[in-house]
């Protein structure tokens, strides 16, 4: 090739052609496009080698963000399902990582094709200031995505099973039982004092919340339960065998239930789960299992809730026949208040001059407010914390695979009203309960479900 048909020499690759304002035009330009489209600054100026797998890399992210995005239009339950399988998010971090990498390392690269020592000292200030900053927004933001990422994969897999476990609707529902246990210091070991079903419409996502008196006697236990034998005629033995006794009644008989720890349950929610779907009349495909003891964390992680209080309750201790207080640590005031996580859980647990079903209120009334405060925004910002504290408080048998699928029902939820079903006197007298119309009450409940445009946490 002849001097006469060489390409024409430019400062894009030989940078010492240009003066110092050509050096700042050009810097601008390379930083940029690192920015607009990730190794095409090596393409045009250094590296082919470096900037084709650039581009690749970048083409790539591109082609899985389009993905993404039609799948999330098209088909949102899978993208619920992918995002939280830990296999998935594994690999997510890991890409995550790479590209981070990756755009730290171009972006060091280009900052050393931009020559900035020869451009003026006013655009080479600016120049590099605009690329740093760039530089967290991109590594940064995938950096913190895979660090995320990591945390959300150790909290699907302290919370939620990982194995097979996929149930059915049955009649159109998913019901699960949701149990709220308290280890107090007054008592040994965890007993479930708030006890409910949450019914889920599988097309629709409507929810009814059915509670059951912790208190309750004599509750059948469904056919086929290694306790309908020994009690046929249901757990009647007096004050000494309310319902939520059952749980450490089977703690205390693992034999009945020797394969609940291979299916993430355990005997005593075994016998627990026999007893309401024998009262119900209804299959609990799931159990949840949330420790009061561990709503401290959680809250606090949340920065806390608020609670309208209704009537003065003491923090520890109680009153005396005449009202007097006896080893009470504090009160909690009537009004609206923003609770952190030791008041929130004494006002949730606090017995004292109180009945077990104001319990009960107080306790979904806690229940209802730590829904409320899970926005994107609170938890994207406190995730950690909030990953940590839902593995110290939660336990249950859903596998990750239908997490999706409950995650979409709880956003099509959100356009339902939540309807309650309370089997608490004057409808059921708990001590000698009607069973046969409490199984109507839950029919009609699940029944009568209707849409409202308010939302529901």
């Amino acid at each position: 090739m002849t001097a006469a048909s060489a390409p024409a020499a430019t400062p894009v690759r030989q940078p010492d052609l240009g003066s110092p304002s050509v050096m700042a035009k050009r810097a601008w330009w390379l930083v940029v496009l690192n920015l607009l489209i990730p190794g095409s600054a090596q393409v045009l100026a250094g590296n082919r080698r470096l900037g084709r797998f650039g581009l690749g890399a970048t083409l790539v992210a591109w082609a899985l963000t389009v993905i993404l995005l039609a799948t999330w239009m098209l088909a949102r339950t899978l993208v619920y399902s992918v995002v939280t399988s830990s296999p998935v998010l594994l690999i997510g971090e890991a890409v995550l990582v790479f590209y981070a990498v990756l755009w730290i390392v171009l972006t060091l690269d280009t900052l050393r094709l931009a020559r900035l020592i020869a451009t003026p000292p006013s655009a080479r200030r600016f120049v590099a200031g605009f690329a740093v900053v760039m530089l967290l927004v991109t590594a940064g933001t995938s950096g913190y995505g895979a660090y995320l990422a990591g945390v959300a994969r150790g909290a699907l897999d302290g919370i939620f099973s990982s194995g097979q476990g996929y149930a059915a609707p049955i009649d159109g529902r998913y019901n699960v039982l949701l149990l709220g246990g308290d280890a107090g210091p007054d008592r040994t070991g965890l007993r479930p004092d708030s006890i409910s079903v949450v019914s889920i419409d599988a097309t629709t996502g409507k929810s009814t919340v059915i509670g059951v008196p912790r208190n309750m006697q004599r509750v059948p236990f469904v056919k086929g339960s290694p306790l309908y034998k020994p009690y046929p005629n249901g757990y009647d033995c007096g004050v000494n065998c309310l319902i939520s006794f059952l749980y450490t009644y089977g703690e205390e008989h693992p034999s009945l239930y020797p394969a609940a720890a291979a299916h993430g349950s355990s005997p005593g929610i075994e016998a627990m789960r026999d007893a309401v779907e024998g009262t119900l009349g209804i299959t609990l495909q799931y159990y949840v299992l949330i420790d009061m003891k561990g709503f401290s964390d959680l809250i606090d992680a949340l920065g806390g809730v608020t609670i309208d209080v209704t009537e003065r309750l003491p923090i520890n201790g109680g009153q005396a026949p005449d009202g007097t207080p006896i080893n009470v640590q504090g009160w909690i005031e009537p009004g609206v208040q923003k609770m952190n996580g030791y008041t929130a859980l004494w006002y949730a647990r606090s017995r004292h001059s109180t009945s077990d079903y104001d319990r009960m209120a107080r306790q979904r009334q806690v229940q209802a407010a730590i829904l409320a405060q899970f926005s994107p925004a609170t938890v994207l910002t406190k995730f950690q914390a909030v990953a940590n504290a839902g593995k110290q408080v939660v336990k249950t048998d859903i596998p990750q695979l239908m997490l999706g699928r409950f995650v979409d029902l709880a956003d099509k939820a959100r356009t339902h009203k939540l309807t309650q079903l309370e089997l608490v006197p004057p409808t059921i007298d708990e001590i000698h309960p009607d069973f046969a119309e409490i199984r109507s009450l839950v029919k009609s409940a699940l029944k009568g479900a209707t849409p409202t445009s308010t939302p529901t946490p």
